[in-house]
Order: C-alpha cells, then sequence, then structure tokens
C-alpha cells in the first residue's frame, strides 16, 4: 500500500490499537508515532529496538534524546514529534486527548496538520469519531472491539481484593496512605506515579510482574497504555483534581483505567472499595458496553504566531479558533510564563527584535516538571534567557553546573526524591538543546545518571515502605530484646523502626486504626517499650515550655501544643476550677502530678489575665460588708442583682462605697457589676467557669457583645449573670440586657417617667438593644405600666387612669432570683455609667415633690430604700 492514506483505528482499550499501529510503521521504511506519556515512548522504543536494532530507532521525548545518525522508526511523545522530519508512516496514540483543556491543542495540532507522506493513522476512543469527521473528513474510522471482555465486580473490602488487583487513586497523598493500608493488610504492594521516572516506574512494575507482590497501588498513570497483568482494577476514590477543580471522572476515563484489567484474550473486572461503596448502575453499563457521550469540541491554540514583540505574541496566543468544533485552550504553562516575564522590569523587556522574542518563547516552553509553576521556576527561566542573550545563545557552564550539583543528592524521603527527579527533568530538558550549551552530551550524561541515581534510590525507599511487613518485623525485634528505635512526630504521630503504629494525643496512645486486630498486640508492645525515653523527655519539654504553648478550649481541655492534656472540674470556688490530667497507662503517679502542677500553673495565669479585676477584689484588704460584697461578686463572677445584697449596701461606708469603685465594681441601681468583664474574652472564660459550676459543659454564648438578646431557655437568671446579663421575663417576651445597658435604660426611662408617661423613642430603643417589642418586656420589670392605647404604646410610672387598658408592672422575687427590680428615681449619671471615678455624681435636674408614701407599684418606692442605706 503505497497511497497516501489517512485512517483513524477507534475502539475501547485492549482493542490492540498500539501494536497495529506499531505493525504498520515497520512496514514502511521510515515513521514517526507520538504516544502521549514519556513512559509509553520509552516502552515503545525499547520493543521496537529489539525488532529493528539500535541502530535504526530513535526516541525522542522533553527529557531524553536517543538519535542514531542512520534513525529511521522515531518513537516520541506528542509534542516533541519531529515533524520537520519526512517520513512515510505518522500516527498519534490516543487522540481523544485532543479534547484536554491542558495538552489537547498539541494532539488537535497533530490530528490537522501533521501527516506521513504515505500513510496516517490517528489511534484513539469512539468518543472523538464525529468531530474527526468534521475536521478531517477524507479520513477512514476503523473500529476495533475489545479482546476480552470487562465486568464489574461490585465494592470489596481492601482485604479481600483478589490476587492481580490494582488499587487507583488520584493523588501522591491517597497512593501511599493507600499502599500503606495494603501493605499492613496484604503484605505489600508496588506504586506507580506519573512522577516516578521511567527507571523507577519499570522497577516497580517489575516487582508485580514477577509476583513479589500482588498488588499495585496507582494513580490514572496506569489508564495510559501501560500493559500489565491485572485481573481486577479496584477505584478508592471516583474523582480528582484536575489541576483546576475538584471533579467526578468521566464515563470514559473510568472507562480508560478500568480498562487496565484483562489483557489481550484474558477478561477482566472492575469495581470499587468497600469504603467508597459502589458504582451506580448507569455507570457501570456504560463501562461495560463501552458507550459514552461523543466529545463536542477539541482544543486549540494559534499556531501562526507573530514574534514582533512580547506583546504581540501573547496577543497572538489569544486568538480564537474559526470554527465551532475548536475552543481555545485555556492559558497554558507556557503562556503563563510568558505573561510572568512580559511584565514591567522582566527579562521580555531585553526581547526588541523577532529572534530575540523567538528564544523568549523557547525559553518559556521549558517545563516545570514539579507542576508548580512558583516564582523560583519563573526567576529560573528569566535567569537562562539573560544568559542566553549574554552569551551568544550559550548558557554559561558554572550556572548550568551550580543548579545541577545541588540535585545530585539521593538523601530524603520519597516526597523529596520525587520532587528532586522533578526538577532534574527540567535539567534535562535544558541539556537536550544542544544550540543552548557548548558541551551538551556531557551535560546530558550528567542529568541522565542523576536522574538514574535518584530513581533507584526512589525505588529503594518505596519498596521499603510498602513492601516490607510492618508487624513482622516488629515482633522480630520485640523477640530479641533489642532496643527499639522510636520517636513521635510534630503531629504525634508514633514510628517505632520507621514503621507508623499509632498515634500520642498529649500522653494517650491510640493504636493504629487500620491494624489488624491480631497485630494490636505487638503494636502496643512496640510502642510501649519504644516510648519509654520519649515520655519522660515529653514532660520535661512541656515543664519548660512558654505560656504561649498552652491553650484553654471552649469546653474545658487544657492543650499543650494542640495536644491535649487535661481537663478542667468543679473546684472549691468559682475562680479555682481543678486541673484533671487524662489517663495515660504512659504516666505514673509523679509524673502526672508533676504534669498537673505545671497545667495548674499556667491556668492560674491565665484566669488572672482574663479576669484581672476579679482576682483584684477577690484580694483587696477588704473588711465587713465591702468583704461580704467581693467574695459574693467572685462567686457570681462579677455580676449580682442589687436587690440580693441589700443588707450588705446599706452597711457600706461611703469610705468602701470609694474603695469599691476603686476597684472597679460599679453599684447601680439593678446591678452589682465589673464593666470590665462584659468585654468578649472575660466572659468566654466565665461562661466556662460557670458551666463548670453547673456540672455540665460552659454556658451557650451569643455572637459579639450584643446589648440584648434572646437566651436559650436553659439559661436562668444566674447563669446569665455569670455571662454579664440580667434576665427579663413576662408574658411579653424572654429577653437578656446586658448589665450597663439595664442602667442606662433604667436612667433614661427614669427621666422621662418624672414628666408623665412617654412613648418608645430612638435613644430607649437604642438602649434596649434596637427592638422597640424588648421595651414591653423591660420597663414592666422595672416598674412602669404599659398602656395599650390606639395612638399606640406609652410607659407609666403611676397607674394609669380612665380605664385605659393596661399591663401592671411585675415585682422582682426574692434575693433577686427573679427579675430586675424598680429603678430608683434618685439614679444618677453614675448608676447609669457615666460619671468620672472619685467624683461625686452629679444631680439630674429638678427633684419633683416627694410623697411621703410612695405609691407600693410606683419606680419611686424605691427611693425609701435609698434613703435608708444612706445614698
Amino acid at each position: 500500500m503505497r497511497e497516501r492514506r489517512i485512517t483513524a483505528v477507534l475502539g475501547p482499550t485492549n482493542t490492540g490499537k498500539t501494536h497495529l499501529a506499531i505493525e504498520r510503521m515497520l512496514g514502511h521504511a521510515s515513521g514517526i508515532i507520538g504516544f502521549p506519556l514519556r513512559l509509553l515512548a520509552r516502552e515503545n522504543f525499547d520493543r521496537v529496538v529489539r525488532i529493528k536494532g539500535a541502530g535504526q530507532v530513535a526516541l525522542i521525548t522533553g527529557e531524553e534524546k536517543i538519535v542514531p545518525p542512520r534513525a529511521r522508526y522515531f518513537l516520541c511523545t506528542v509534542e516533541s514529534m519531529p515533524l520537520g522530519r519526512e517520513a512515510e508512516f505518522l500516527a498519534v496514540d490516543e487522540i481523544q486527548l485532543a479534547a484536554d483543556p491542558d495538552r489537547g491543542h498539541v494532539f488537535t495540532d497533530r490530528l490537522l496538520h501533521a501527516r506521513g507522506t504515505e500513510e496516517t493513522m490517528f489511534l484513539g476512543a469512539e468518543t472523538i469519531r464525529p468531530l474527526i469527521r468534521r475536521l478531517v473528513p477524507e479520513a477512514e474510522i476503523v473500529s476495533r472491539p475489545r479482546l476480552s471482555t470487562l465486568g464489574y465486580a461490585g465494592a470489596k473490602k481492601i482485604t479481600r481484593l483478589p490476587p492481580r488487583s490494582a488499587v487507583v487513586a488520584f493523588s501522591a497523598a491517597e497512593v501511599y496512605a493507600t499502599a500503606e493500608l495494603m501493605r499492613r493488610q496484604r503484605g505489600g504492594t508496588a506504586v506507580v506515579l506519573g512522577a516516578l521516572s521511567p527507571r523507577t516506574r519499570n522497577a516497580q512494575v517489575g516487582l508485580f510482574e514477577a509476583g513479589e507482590v500482588d498488588y499495585l497501588v496507582a494513580t490514572d498513570a496506569i489508564g495510559m497504555g501501560l500493559n500489565l497483568g491485572l485481573d481486577h482494577v479496584c477505584f478508592a476514590k471516583l474523582g480528582k483534581f484536575d489541576g483546576t477543580q475538584s471533579r467526578r471522572l468521566t464515563p470514559q476515563e473510568v472507562a480508560q483505567i478500568a480498562g487496565r484489567a484483562g489483557r489481550h484474550m484474558a477478561d477482566g473486572t472492575f469495581g470499587t472499595t468497600a469504603e467508597l461503596g459502589g458504582m451506580d448502575a448507569e455507570l457501570v453499563a456504560a463501562v461495560e458496553e463501552h458507550e459514552f457521550d461523543p466529545l463536542t469540541a477539541l482544543v486549540w491554540r494559534n499556531g501562526d504566531l507573530d514574534f514582533s514583540s512580547p506583546k504581540a505574541l501573547l496577543k497572538s496566543l489569544e486568538r480564537r479558533p474559526s470554527r465551532p468544533e475548536l475552543i481555545r485552550v485555556r492559558e497554558a504553562e507556557d503562556q503563563q510564563v510568558l505573561a510572568a516575564l512580559a511584565r514591567e522590569g522582566g527579562p521580555a523587556a531585553l526581547a526588541d527584535d523577532p529572534e530575540r522574542v523567538r528564544l523568549l518563547w523557547e525559553v518559556c516552553q521549558i517545563p516545570d516538571f514539579r507542576k508548580s509553576l512558583t516564582d523560583a521556576h519563573v526567576r529560573l527561566l528569566g535567569q537562562v534567557y539573560r544568559h542566553l542573550l549574554a552569551g551568544e545563545r550559550r548558557l554559561p557552564a558554572d550556572f548550568v553546573a551550580g543548579h545541577i550539583d545541588k540535585l545530585d543528592r539521593d538523601e530524603g524521603d520519597i516526597d523529596a526524591l520525587v520532587a528532586r527527579i522533578a526538577h532534574v527533568r527540567t535539567w534535562t530538558f535544558v541539556t537536550h538543546r544542544a544550540d543552548w550549551l557548548d558541551d551538551a552530551g556531557h551535560w546530558q550524561e550528567r542529568t541522565r545518571r542523576i536522574e538514574d541515581k535518584l530513581s533507584d534510590a526512589l525505588h529503594e525507599r518505596l519498596t521499603q515502605r510498602f513492601v516490607d511487613k510492618r508487624t513482622a518485623t516488629l515482633v522480630k525485634r520485640l523477640g530479641s530484646g533489642d532496643k527499639l528505635l522510636g520517636g513521635v512526630k510534630a503531629n504525634g504521630e508514633v514510628v517505632v523502626e520507621g514503621e507508623h503504629v499509632g498515634k500520642l494525643d498529649g500522653f494517650r496512645f491510640r493504636v493504629d486504626a487500620e491494624a489488624d486486630k491480631q497485630d494490636v498486640r505487638p503494636l502496643l508492645a512496640a510502642a510501649r517499650r519504644a516510648l519509654t525515653e520519649e515520655i519522660p523527655l515529653r514532660i520535661r519539654r512541656i515543664e519548660t515550655d512558654d505560656d504561649g504553648s498552652f491553650r484553654l478550649t471552649p469546653d474545658g481541655a487544657l492543650l499543650w501544643r494542640e495536644a491535649p492534656l487535661a481537663r478542667l472540674a468543679p473546684g472549691d470556688g468559682a475562680l479555682t476550677p481543678q486541673v484533671e490530667v487524662a489517663r495515660s497507662e504512659f504516666l505514673d503517679g509523679p509524673a502526672r502530678e508533676r504534669l498537673r502542677q505545671r497545667l495548674v500553673a499556667w491556668l492560674g495565669r491565665h484566669l488572672r489575665n482574663r479576669l484581672a479585676p476579679l482576682f483584684a477584689l477577690e484580694e483587696a484588704p477588704l473588711t465587713g460588708a465591702a468583704r461580704g460584697l467581693a467574695f459574693q461578686l467572685a462567686e457570681d463572677l462579677g455580676c449580682l442583682a442589687r436587690s440580693a445584697c441589700a443588707a450588705q449596701l446599706a452597711a457600706l461606708s461611703k469610705a468602701e462605697r470609694k474603695t469599691l469603685g476603686e476597684l472597679g465594681v460599679r453599684i447601680g441601681a439593678q446591678s452589682i457589676f465589673l464593666p470590665a468583664l462584659l468585654k468578649p474574652r472575660p466572659r468566654e472564660v466565665a461562661a466556662l467557669l460557670a458551666g463548670l459550676r453547673a456540672g455540665g459543659r460552659a454556658l451557650p454564648l451569643t455572637e459579639g457583645n450584643p446589648m440584648a438578646w434572646t437566651p436559650p431557655a436553659e439559661l436562668g437568671e444566674a447563669a446569665l449573670r455569670a455571662l454579664g446579663y440580667r434576665l427579663f421575663e413576662n408574658a411579653a417576651g424572654r429577653i437578656a440586657l446586658r448589665a450597663d445597658a439595664v442602667e442606662r435604660l433604667a436612667f433614661a426611662a427614669l427621666k422621662r417617667g418624672r414628666k408623665g408617661p412617654f412613648a418608645a423613642d430612638g435613644e430607649l430603643i437604642k438602649l434596649a438593644g434596637g427592638e422597640a417589642d424588648t421595651l414591653a418586656v423591660v420597663l414592666p420589670l422595672l416598674g412602669y405600666w404599659v398602656v395599650e392605647a390606639e395612638e399606640g404604646r406609652s410607659f407609666h410610672s403611676r397607674p394609669p387612669k380612665g380605664g385605659k387598658r393596661s399591663t401592671k408592672p411585675k415585682r422582682a422575687t426574692a434575693a433577686g432570683e427573679g427579675e430586675a427590680t424598680a429603678k430608683p428615681p434618685r439614679q444618677t449619671e453614675r448608676a447609669a455609667g457615666k460619671h468620672k471615678p472619685g467624683k461625686p455624681p452629679a444631680k439630674t435636674g429638678p427633684r419633683p415633690p416627694a410623697r411621703k408614701t410612695p405609691l407600693a407599684d410606683s419606680p419611686f418606692a424605691a427611693l425609701a430604700v435609698l434613703k435608708k442605706s444612706g445614698r
């Protein structure tokens, strides 16, 4: 066959499409095949070398170039296909990736423009069929059926997966966590991630293919053409983060991954973990029958670029396609780098002619294999560009050596090695720009050796972590009587001999929740032995650590560096709660007491800081009635009903009143309180202490520091006073009003009541917390009648006349246990919170003629009480 021919070979996984393409290529004198992954390009390169010999086969990827002088067959990544080279045969694998939002524009370009001189072949899924018909109408479309069947096996526990199974997750963290579980439950697993180098990936797959492990944990990297002897694919997740957002997998994506099970003529199965639950019937049917919604558009980027200036280049990259089947690519990595370098004052300012702009664009295409696109990568590319301009398009050897030398280290954990391999891949890409280096071959060999070294170290780390049997190792060391090496990480994870055995929360050890029942005992024994030295060290750290490392939670837990150590319990007084250290098998009596004393010392300083006025009052050298009043305030956490302490008030001398005022005590007409404790932070501590006194948890608080709010039914008068509020409750409603607001509202009402009946005005409503209806609850309990008339609601200090509908004021219950009491007529600005400490209160205006015998239910009735008390 020598006519120029374009064929699209479409079908599900395991249809032999790649095998067909290689056969067709080898039937021609020359050929190029583009694969979606470097791993696939390398795998098929090795395959063709075995058939044709190393001298005739080339490998070209971003980081690897093996090009013999007489090479005829080129195996490449799609991005690296040498389109300037003429070849009889050309093929692109996984052509449906033309719809991928990140790389799709490269596949679309190959679909529209890449051609062999005699034969062109596109391999992919059936979903792209309608778009190929429209975009490449001359193409012959051939469908190929799957060679084996793929069936749904339902959800299974990981511990019950059959041998030769792969568990698929969608992030390195999920892969590692699943691999850890597989190792503990099934003895070991191989690991495959897209970030692995071909050398590491091949070594890990070798463990699986050789039968050293029966399980594989991987990302969706296995979904693209990796031929593994899998019988079952199990999904640990059905969603992933695609670089922009977290989303569910499409049915086509599920099928692409599930299709790795059952190769050639062997049937395969797919399913999910029991933790994830089963797949829905519609998804199962789509995967089993290979029926998916067709693609509606392919991703495109303008290839006719304007290199007259960086801005012109950016503008040409943003050009929109002319065909409805194509959509413009979202801003790709190279375009983002170009935009960053083109900012004012950036290196792009040096691109003052088309050749320099073209060079700038080539530099922007140096990939960041770490996928971080951080400022560090942008700065690196800026340095590369400046050096190329300054050195006649050559990079200085010391510049290249300085960066590569830093990567020639194989210590560190798995994540560190993966990051280092990704970084060296960037430099491998640079070294394969032979026109940028004086001795490109030397640097290519250097980066290859470093990548191999790091890859071997990574394979070793992966094998040690995910293949060794933890329990067997620990049991062996326990039996030997040797000292176990153990420690506690910053997050509390307990590691013994490099193995995770559980978590230490404070001093309470929790064995690994994923451990089998039969493994719990050896894990506990290993932890006990390994932590014998860690526990005393931890106690010493707690004793010497600064106060900032401790915290008291709203529910009464005492934390050290967020680790729970103890809880508060009711003590002898409101300000002296007890500290109860959490039980722990690692703490004996003396150790618990040392810990308790440290926590008691911190708690005392913490409470004194938050409730300083209350402690100052409690410790002041007061005597007699003043001493009693101070004691009551301390026990009630800073707020008393005036009616509950009438005897003490009557017994106070003027000097004692002055001393109390200097200590921050305000003696109001309704309440005795400390205004400094009405702020949010003291109230949080008071809520906790009051809750402990009541034998429960912290009292509920409202957000902010409102003057009025509707408290829950379980909060009574005593509880609300501990929070700095007074309770008002009658048929009109239930309101908690802050103690200082009560004084100001009562004083404002008193001034208006002296002049006769009054209605709610803006000032009264504001003092009541912004709600007019609050006045109908509060004022009757302060001794006012509420009169409802056609002209509106009004308030009266004396019983209304004329048969008007009114609500008689209710008096407070004995000892201040109910609502607030009536306001005395001579309340001054001092009682309302507007006096200066140490100065006598100002009079509030002309005093109305006094009655010899005030009405019993009048607000003026309290005047006699004040006169008797010497006020």
